[in-house]
């Protein structure tokens, strides 16, 4: 009895083997007449066989596959299975130390490469013209195919991680930046650059020896190499805006600590990991930071005007005042600042209104309090005045200069002014 169900076991595995063969067989003569549609079915009526076949059938089934669906390329051909089967093709052949097949698809691979890569290029520029996510995705798509064709183009993985956050596809894109962490990818590379004799125009080569060559025959001028900066800095960067973007805020702050522990003079990362803090709620933390960014990066306006928004929510009005006046010094015209002056100033006379209106009955102290909180509020006027000067459509500046106007007096004149300016802004 066992002799006979082990007779009957390879008798079914000499089946399979024939019908291996016999379906590739069927799909290479279907390839030599161009019948594709026929190829395809024989591959997929080998394929649930495959597994058991040997090293040297498999490696010509995956070959035979991605033929098939190459379709010689045709508009037919499906360029993402067609890339799948290639790169099966490749890794198979590499597992077995063997490339017969994958040296015979080079020129395939390399002529979609180049096909890949100038649609994806067309794709990006349509996508930029319109704006639209799809758009974005459909050229970040073709950037990533190109990559698994050619993987030592790492720069193509690196485009399509960027282009799909342009298509807000955060996870995708922060995906594809694990994966030049992983690969060790920095982006350095030398550009060969001559300029064009005829047109003037710029030139990148892909080779010195390309470069050379032209400027050799007298076609291009003025050759030089550049040698493009590391963008390690920007991978951590994006990774943390990808995970901000999905609301993982504390997933973000561990990139930008692994970002910030490789380059710890990062300005940009210092102020990503201090506008995360400041959408988790944490103003201290958020202050601590812009104040260690303008230890960095002492002449930027914005930082002194946020860390004088910081102190202000802190109550700590001078303070927010020295800020902004610098935030003023650097920038002349930053109308937030000067309002925020005002802001402040008027600050000032909360203590005194609250005094007042335990006052109500005590009509000379009441007067007296009076006059320090219109003292208070002259020095408010003339930064409310300048920002309505700098921005002359913000409704609430003009708001508040009416107020002051009317609770002073003697501003008639320029209380009227302002009313029909007020009601122009709300369209009445």
């Amino acid at each position: 009895m066992k002799n006979q169900i082990l007779f009957l076991s390879v008798f079914l595995i000499s089946m399979t083997m024939f019908g291996q063969k016999d379906e590739i067989k069927a799909a290479e003569k279907a390839l030599k007449s161009n019948d594709f549609n026929t190829a395809i079915a024989a591959i997929n009526q080998a394929e649930s066989l495959i597994g058991s076949a040997d090293d040297k059938t498999k490696a010509k089934f995956y070959y035979l596959k991605g033929l098939a669906l190459y379709q010689n390329g045709g508009p037919q051909m499906n360029v993402e299975n067609t890339s799948a089967a290639f790169t099966q093709l490749r890794e198979f052949e590499k597992s077995i130390n063997s490339y017969k097949y994958s040296d015979e698809i080079g020129g395939l691979i390399n002529k979609m490469v180049n096909g890949l890569a100038e649609n994806a290029s067309k794709d990006y520029s349509a996508a930029i013209e319109s704006k639209e996510p799809a758009d974005f995705k459909k050229a970040a798509k073709q950037f990533h195919q190109v990559y698994m064709l050619s993987k030592k183009d790492t720069v193509f993985l690196d485009n399509a991680a960027l282009v799909y956050y342009f298509g807000k596809d955060y996870k995708t894109s922060r995906d594809l930046y694990k994966q030049l962490l992983d690969l060790n990818y920095t982006g350095i590379a030398t550009e060969y650059i001559a300029t064009n004799k005829s047109d003037g125009q710029d030139v990148s080569y892909p080779d010195k020896k390309a470069m050379d060559l032209q400027v050799k025959l007298g076609i291009a001028e003025n050759p030089r190499e550049e040698v493009k900066d590391s963008r390690r800095e920007l991978i951590f960067k994006n990774l943390a805006q990808n995970s901000s973007d999905l609301e993982e805020l504390n997933v973000a702050l561990d990139y930008i600590a692994q970002g910030r522990k490789e380059f710890p003079k990062s300005y940009s990362l210092l102020i990503d990991e201090a506008n995360i803090y400041y959408k988790l709620g944490n103003n201290p933390k958020f202050k601590e930071l812009l104040e260690m960014a303008i230890e960095m990066n002492p002449t930027e306006p914005t930082l002194y005007y946020n860390v004088g928004v910081m102190n202000m929510d802190q109550k700590k009005i001078d303070e927010a005042i020295k800020y902004f006046e610098k935030a003023i010094e650097l920038k002349p015209d930053y109308g937030d600042a000067y309002n925020n002056i005002g802001a402040a100033i008027i600050d000032k006379a909360a203590p005194i209104i609250e005094e007042m209106n335990k006052s109500l009955t005590d009509f000379a102290k009441y007067d007296k309090l009076q006059k320090k909180q219109f003292d208070i509020y002259k020095q408010a006027v003339p930064y409310y005045e300048k920002a309505y000067e700098l921005n002359k459509s913000s409704i609430s500046v003009v708001q508040t200069l009416m107020g002051l106007y009317e609770n002073l007096g003697g501003m008639d004149d320029k209380l009227e002014a302002l009313k029909a300016v007020y009601a122009e802004l709300k369209g009445e």
